[in-house]
């Protein structure tokens, strides 16, 4: 892979400008992959110091646990769906990395995976941040092999592609040539011009993706007007139509008891719901001493160890439409060894 340098050569990126520091917004669907190429950013940044602010729709955040450095990069929000909290949740944690006095240069937020980032945009652009700040670009990760133009019948996904500067279909090698030349016909429909880059495990180049300012700032000066009128609105609500509209909600569940392999094996192959999009966990099992990372994505899942991993609890946040919480959580209590 193509490591990050602060060289001049045609395949690295040069130095950054001074005029506020460069933000990429990573955003994607449930599963498509983020985390993955957050992460991909991260262990090839070379001497580049960046700050990482990562939320979480559910109640336990997984993710910050599954980032390769959490603790001088990272900044978390609160937990909640990012384009539904208050804008000012955001600017503050902005604000946090910004008054840091060590060397920052560069921010990477990764939305979750049902957020419109049409918000987290304008709160870059239609701000204070906008003086502070440079919104480079936003990417946007697409599952290769599971995404469909009526995806899960999702405003969000919708959106996730329409706000994006750049798409990243991920997962080429679980997808077929034919559906790879689909999506990137339907992707070239919903954004025109849209720069699309293909990986596997969120490798890309990262001169391709950052400091590439492909955010298009003008573009956006009549949205900031209609968005603050919204604003108003939501804020008083505590709601954001789009999870309204989806149907989404998550399930976070954690016990300090392990869960008995075989159990919890029975419970994915055979009374998962349908209905569960996307899972994640740590995971202790009663026949290891070592914890272990779930992810479910789809028909698919992974359990992986977790070696570096210090944790006492098994964890799980699910993430789906019309959930019956009770029925899983039940389920889930029946694995414990």
């Amino acid at each position: 892979m193509t490591g990050l340098t602060k060289t001049t050569t045609p395949d690295s990126i040069s130095e950054f400008p001074k005029r506020g520091m460069p933000v990429t917004i990573i955003t994607g669907f449930l599963g498509s992959g983020k985390t993955t190429l957050l992460n991909q950013i991260l262990e090839n940044k070379q001497d580049l110091k960046v700050a990482v602010l990562v939320n979480e729709f559910g109640d336990i955040n997984i993710d910050a646990q599954l980032l390769v450095s959490t603790d001088d990069d990272m900044v978390e929000l609160s937990n909640g769906c990012i384009c539904c909290t208050i804008n000012e949740g955001l600017i503050d944690a902005v604000y946090r990395v910004l008054e840091r006095s060590d060397r920052v240069d560069y921010m990477m937020i990764e939305t979750t995976g049902v957020a419109d980032p049409l918000p987290i945009i304008l709160t870059f652009l239609g701000t204070e941040l906008r003086d502070l700040t440079r919104l480079d670009s936003v990417l946007g990760v697409v599952d290769a092999a599971n995404f469909t133009p009526d995806h899960f019948d999702s405003e969000a996904a919708l959106k996730q592609i329409a706000y994006s500067d750049a798409i990243i279909l991920n997962k080429t090698d679980l997808a077929t040539p034919q559906k790879i030349r689909e999506l990137e016909d339907y992707i070239a429909i919903v954004k025109r011009g849209a720069r699309i880059l293909k990986s596997e495990y969120g490798r890309v180049p990262l001169p391709l993706i950052l400091d590439v300012e492909l955010t298009p700032v003008d573009r956006y000066h009549g949205e900031e007007e209609r968005h603050h009128r919204r604003d108003k609105y939501d804020s008083l609500n505590r709601h954001s139509d789009h999870l309204q509209n989806d149907g989404f909600l998550s399930i976070a569940w954690e016990s300090d008891r392990p869960f008995d392999i075989d159990k919890f094996e029975n419970f994915l192959t055979e009374k998962m719901p349908l209905e569960v999009f996307r899972a994640k966990g740590i995971l202790r099992f009663s026949q290891s001493e070592i914890p272990y990372i779930f992810q479910l994505s789809g028909p698919r899942y992974a359990i992986q160890l977790g070696e570096t991993l210090k944790t006492a609890k098994t964890q799980i946040v699910l993430i789906g439409r019309h959930l019956d919480r009770e029925y899983i959580r039940q389920q889930l209590n029946d694995c414990l060894a």
